[in-house]
């Protein structure tokens, strides 16, 4: 999991990647799965493969979103993330070594697997999500990114809906 490349070419997920990124907004997902992640069914859901080294392109996907003026995400990983054992996984280790020096953790929140998947199912019903499907090969290592505005937040909507009388 080396360091990404200054002058790397973008790649046709990325392409694709930005694209939507443009289209996205708040109640919008994207994940970055790990190689089992399943291909889902759903009308809503896009899988595509991201080709590189894993953290590059959690690294490049983080800095996508945060130069985005339009929205910002709340990030999610799996509960199941700090109970993988090396033994069971080898690699856990470097990779949670990895992510937190990519993401403030503080800043994650931690959900069951089974709960993401179901949450992802329900946006999926009314909005679109985008799957990026990396080569890494340790389980419970996907980000979940639920999009929000980025020029809204929850203070001003609570005084728009009060001025309004709601």
């Amino acid at each position: 999991m080396s360091a990404p490349s200054v002058a790397a070419p973008q790649s046709s997920w990325e392409d694709l990647f930005r694209k939507k990124l443009a289209l996205f907004g708040h109640r919008n997902w994207i994940v970055i799965a790990d190689a089992a992640y399943p291909a889902q069914c759903a009308p809503g859901v896009t899988t595509i493969f991201a080709e590189g080294e894993p953290f590059d392109v959690i690294r490049r996907v983080l800095s996508a979103v945060a130069d985005a003026k339009h929205i910002k995400a709340r990030l999610f990983a799996d509960l199941e993330l700090a109970f993988v054992s090396e033994e069971d996984a080898p690699g856990i280790r470097v990779y949670r070594e990895g992510i937190t020096e990519l993401v403030r953790w503080p800043d994650v929140q931690t959900t069951a697997h089974e709960q993401l998947i179901g949450k992802l199912d329900e946006a999926a019903k009314k909005f679109e999500v985008l799957i990026l499907k990396t080569a890494l090969t340790i389980p419970y290592t996907s980000l979940f990114l639920e999009l929000d505005c980025g020029y809204w937040n929850a203070g001003a909507e609570a005084r728009l809906r009060a001025t309004m009388g709601e």
